[in-house]
């Protein structure tokens, strides 16, 4: 484990390599104190927190913009922030997808699309999600037609639905998938069976079980990027049946030339990078050639090779 020897830790300055990834995986955030030692050595500062986990991690699922949207120059700080072919995956403002349900919000769009533009500038955009509110219904099939052919065709969506009817296995599912291939966007597909499968073990699991939604698991494609959402739970050994079944399905959709995108929900998100790794190596088991997620441990000892004389990581040392 890596242990901090200074009262301070820099940014890692190190080149990551997720260009060349067939597929990404990645936590709901990148911010966590409990990552500490973990993700980040101890004792570094949160404006730093983006910087490490882009070099172990080669993508995030960024929610904290469906609650409110920050200023130009905090996305060029991101972008800036980030290691080299990190992506981020930021869901829709709930005031377009839940306050103003797609409609009359041509203001807020553009001024949304504004702040993706800068990470697509940087080479930072990944697929960013709309995700639907639960009353989001058929009926409103034509204002979510309007507004998604409005969107850029050559940036990457995907669209999460929750009611109902986008599930009946008929009419309506039929129109909807129709409509995201047409367009070639991706319907995020969401499973929450692995939280679900038992009774909770703690409150953070009891809270995520009210606080979920429990839709049927889709698991059809409808573009070259599937979103992946993964609902589990803090204990690893609860969900290891649920992520062998992932682990076999995203195997056969990089085999098949499809890039998914995996995002592992804990309860507790001091769970969640753990989750990644059980994950990752499942794939790994399947697909040979798969590189495996750094550790910080390696990154750090890389820090120190590239920048013995003046980067204070060389105040650094690993302890077994």
């Amino acid at each position: 484990m890596a242990k901090r020897l200074s009262n301070s830790v820099p940014a890692p300055k190190l080149a990551a390599t997720w260009d060349a990834w067939p597929y990404r995986i990645g936590c709901p955030v990148w911010g966590c104190k409990e990552w500490a030692g973990q993700i980040y050595p101890t004792g570094t500062q949160s404006e730093n927190f983006l910087s490490w986990y882009s070099r172990l991690m080669p993508t995030v699922e960024g929610n904290s913009t469906f609650y409110s949207v920050p200023g130009p120059e905090v996305f060029r700080k991101w972008a800036d922030s980030a290691a080299d072919g990190f992506q981020f995956c930021f869901k829709f403002p709930r005031s377009i997808s839940h306050d103003h349900q797609l409609s009359h919000c041509q203001a807020l769009t553009k001024e949304w699309l504004a702040r993706l533009e800068i990470l697509k500038a940087a080479g930072r955009l990944g697929p960013t999600f709309l995700q639907l509110a639960p009353s989001f219904s058929s009926r409103s099939f034509p204002q979510l037609q309007e507004f998604l052919e409005q969107l850029p065709r050559d940036w990457p969506w995907a669209v999460e639905v929750r009611h109902r009817d986008w599930f009946d296995g008929d009419v309506w599912e039929t129109r909807l998938n129709r409509l995201l291939s047409d367009l070639g966007i991706d319907r995020v597909i969401f499973d929450s069976r692995p939280l679900n499968a038992m009774a909770p073990s703690d409150e953070a699991e009891a809270a995520s079980q009210v606080r979920k939604p429990k839709v049927p698991l889709r698991v059809e494609t409808t573009a070259r990027r599937p979103m992946v959402r993964l609902i589990g739970r803090n204990d690893l050994r609860e969900v290891t049946d649920y992520w062998d079944e992932w682990a076999e399905r995203i195997a056969h959709w990089i085999h098949e030339g499809l890039e998914p995108w995996v995002f592992t929900h804990a309860p507790d998100d001091a769970f969640a990078p753990m989750l990644v790794h059980a994950l990752h190596q499942r794939i790994q088991t399947r697909l040979s050639r798969l590189p495996s997620l750094p550790t910080l441990d390696q990154v750090i000892a890389k820090e120190a090779e590239s920048n013995p004389p003046s980067g204070k990581l060389t105040q650094l040392r690993l302890f077994p």
